[in-house]
């Protein structure tokens, strides 16, 4: 929000200069952004008066002009301008100087033959409006020679941060409250001018919504004359960076960044039966004023007649009905709308303005009445007219709130002495009312601060006032000694997940906890609901995610749309669900994509390799390990999901129900829906799942003892039938002598020639580890027979 110091004086008097007030803007918690001094900008423009204008000798649309602009000799200027006469006064662009509204810089220059030593300029060339029809003329009392912006009287413009919870502040007369209160100034009273009415409202006043809309207040004036705004209010116009457009539109700005408070007009004559504010109806359209038309449904509120709708409430009028110069009877507006409605609506539009940024967050409930009158005064003064009584439907909630409040508070809870008078006016010149007692005070809030809901809210406000600076600084409490180690065990974990995670080559992503719709819908499990948000930030992230892994993919597709190759991404985080009581689901998780190419072409290996479910199996297996899971008592069963290619997918489970991952080549479908050109590879690791270490409060691995004798290894090679799965082998095997056989696995598959139809042949190595004695034959051929035996148990031979 922009404002110029000039206009804050409009509100505020006080003799601070512009440092000092930039310092206690942020001091009360308004953030200075940035100061614009224009007399920067105007740098280099003078005042001058035009002494003789005669034709180009080589052009018909320009004159020559010779200038005094107070240096002594007269300069020769080509104007293009229709109103450049002798003995005008204007301003004059000196070389060197830059051009605000094109960034052009004046040079010396010849134009068609004819030397030109500036360029007299037009309103819309110092960005002083839109007039560019001639040159600026000047009241000839003007000092010629005068710096521009000495003689227009440019003021600083201060760019502040208003946060969300202060829409009392999102008016120049809310920010000099603030200042006031802190000590910088008087505030000047409101002056609510006492308007003439004449006869009732031409049109009817009608609620039909007041969900959307409580209170709506309207009033025509007849007889208007919309020209130009007076020059002062363009001037606060052009601070706050709003170009001025006609005497109506830009009044109703004004009362918007004067006061916070937005309101509409109408063309009356545009307008056939009374103005109701009601539900839209589902697909009806409206030409807003920016010339873009929009699609409403059922839960936008409108303000329409009998025809059609002229506004989408709270947020932009429509284009049929606004006025225009030739417009001579107003409708005035005044409403409160719901801020939830508006919100709602502007998210789903994809539409934003001024008033709906005020009425999202809550405007002065309570002030309706003087924000028609000072609307209607000032319309009134500048376009003339004849206003009509106010016709009022409907009631704003502005009944006030009434807090207990102990002063002793603001000591406990703010962390600083503030003595109890000190407090009183804080809070009274902030529009609080305090009822000092015995048992305590009692606090009025007014119905414009919608952000204080209790007592700590108060303290809130006198800390701030008071000085945020004047609170000590406190050290927390800590114990003497050794500090203790604060992680648990939970927080170790993923540490070494992301450390191992890392050292796989995978690279950490960080998305958005929120989601469309309709890509979480594509990961909903069975059985749960999303959780919807019934006001998301907009719609594009408005379901809670069910996984990780759409966050990660539509990261993948970024990273491709960029020109990445290969892509391995993985995120550590929640999910979410809508439980069958209503409450919160949360579960914790870890997620895995590859996309892309997992190496390159080249000339050994050929083409570039892609990632494949085996990758994606590798990754999980190993994080498993490191969450401490008993990786080999793992099984593998089924598909992961309608998200995962059939066939190219699995579940990693501990016991048929316990699902501890999932991983796979992701589906080609759903790859489609990201616009990700596959194929790519996932997995997903349900830590919550993960059963807890017995015996261990936290997972730590033993003391590192190397075997004092060599291991020993014998191969094995066995026939089994080809729908028996190679981890069942491997599971036999292993426990065919746990206390010998500390590894096992399989380094040949082999069918064809010499191998009967339905079956494979498998090799296993298996390494068997001599403890206090190193083995002897007998117990090595002890150990095989077993293994042969646990093989056949499956199912399978010993091949001859």
């Amino acid at each position: 929000m922009k404002f110029s110091l000039e206009w804050l004086k409009d509100h505020l008097e006080t003799d601070a200069d512009t440092p000092t007030i930039a310092a206690k803007l942020n001091a009360i918690g308004i953030e200075v952004e940035g100061i614009e001094d224009p007399s920067e900008r105007l740098s280099g423009f003078r005042v001058a008066e035009v002494l003789t204008a005669a034709p180009h000798p080589d052009a018909d649309k320009l004159q020559v002009l010779t200038v005094d602009a107070g240096s002594g000799d007269p300069l020769t200027v080509v104007c293009g301008a229709p109103n450049a006469r002798a003995g005008m006064k204007g301003v004059l662009g000196l070389p060197g100087a830059v051009v605000p509204a094109n960034g052009m810089e004046l040079r010396r220059s010849a134009i068609r033959g004819v030397e030109s030593n500036g360029m007299m300029c037009s309103v819309r060339e110092l960005e002083l409006g839109d007039e560019h029809d001639g040159i600026i003329e000047l009241p000839q009392d003007a000092p010629v020679g005068t710096s521009f912006a000495d003689y227009r009287g440019a003021s600083p413009v201060f760019d502040v941060a208003i946060t969300p919870n202060r829409p009392d502040c999102m008016g120049v007369y809310g920010i000099a409250r603030d200042l006031a209160a802190a000590g910088l100034g008087r505030l000047k009273p409101l002056a609510v001018p006492e308007v003439t009415a004449s006869g009732e409202c031409a049109i009817g006043i009608e609620i039909a919504d007041t969900e959307g809309c409580p209170a709506f207040y309207g009033r025509t004036i007849r007889g208007v004359s919309n020209g130009s705004s007076p020059e002062w209010m363009q001037q606060r116009l052009l601070s706050a960076g709003q170009r001025p457009i006609s005497a109506v539109v830009d009044i109703t700005n004004y009362l918007m960044l004067a006061y916070g408070r937005p309101a509409h007009a109408y063309d009356l004559a545009k307008l056939s039966g009374p103005m109701v504010a009601r539900r839209a109806d589902e697909g009806e359209t409206v030409e807003a004023l920016n010339e873009k038309t929009y699609t409403l449904d059922k839960s936008m509120t409108v303000i329409a007649d009998q025809r059609t709708v002229h506004d989408i409430a709270g947020i932009m009028g429509g284009e049929e009905s606004g006025v225009t110069a030739d417009t001579s009877d107003l409708l005035l507006e005044i409403a409160y709308f719901d801020p939830e409605t508006i919100g709602r609506t502007g998210r789903r539009l994809g539409l934003t303005s001024d008033a709906r940024t005020r009425f999202e967050r809550g405007v002065d409930p309570a002030f309706l009445d003087e924000g028609m009158a000072l609307l209607t005064g000032l319309i009134v003064d500048s376009c003339g007219g004849v206003p009509s009584q106010v016709t009022r439907a409907g009631e704003a909630p502005a009944t006030p709130m009434q807090l207990a409040f102990d002063p002793d508070l603001t000591r406990r809870l703010g962390g600083v002495t503030v003595a109890a008078d000190e407090q009183a006016r804080i809070l009274q010149s902030l529009d609080f009312g305090v009822t000092r007692g015995d048992a305590g005070w009692t606090v009025t809030v007014p119905p414009r601060r919608h952000d204080v809901e209790g007592p700590a809210d108060l303290v809130e406000e006198v800390v701030r006032i008071h000085g945020i600076d004047r609170v000590g600084s406190v050290a927390l409490p800590r114990a003497e000694g050794v500090a203790r180690p604060v992680a648990t065990p939970q927080q170790k974990m993923e540490r070494r997940l992301r450390r191992a995670a890392a050292a796989r080559g995978l690279h950490e992503a960080i998305t958005w906890s929120f989601l469309p719709e309709e890509q979480a819908a594509l990961f909903a499990e069975d059985g749960q609901a999303l959780w919807v948000l019934d006001n998301p930030i907009s719609e594009e992230l408005k379901a809670m995610r069910p996984s990780l892994l759409p966050g990660l993919i539509a990261a993948a597709k970024r990273n491709a749309d960029r020109g990445a190759a290969g892509t391995r991404l993985f995120e550590l985080g929640r999910r979410y669900f809508r439980a069958a009581d209503g409450s919160s689901d949360e579960r914790q998780a870890l997620g895995v994509v590859l996309a892309g190419e997992k190496s390159s072409r080249d000339w050994a290996a050929g083409r570039a390799q892609p990632f494949d479910a085996f990758d994606a199996k590798a990754a999980a297996m190993e994080l498993l390990a490191e969450a401490g899971a008993p990786v080999d008592k793992l099984m593998v069963m089924g598909d992961a999901g309608a998200q995962f290619h059939p066939g190219q997918s699995a579940t990693l489970r501990l016991g048929p129900r316990n699902v501890l991952a999932r991983f796979g080549a992701l589906h080609p479908a759903l790859l489609g829906q990201f616009d990700l050109n596959g194929p790519a590879a996932a997995a997903e690791i349900f830590l919550d799942a993960i059963p807890a270490r017995k015996g261990a409060a936290t997972f730590a691995r033993s003391v590192f003892e190397p075997p004092a004798l060599q291991a020993i290894s014998r191969d094995f090679a066995f026939l089994l039938p080809e729908n028996v799965a190679a981890r069942d082998l491997l599971r036999a095997v292993r426990g065919a002598d746990k206390a010998a056989i500390v590894n096992a696995r399989i380094f040949d598959q082999f069918t064809g020639q010499g191998v009967p139809e339905g079956q494979k042949s498998l090799a296993v190595e298996i390494t068997l580890q001599p403890g206090a004695k190193s083995f002897t034959d007998a117990e090595i051929k002890a150990t095989s027979d077993r293994v042969v035996k646990a093989a056949e148990k499956i199912g399978a031979r010993l091949r001859g």
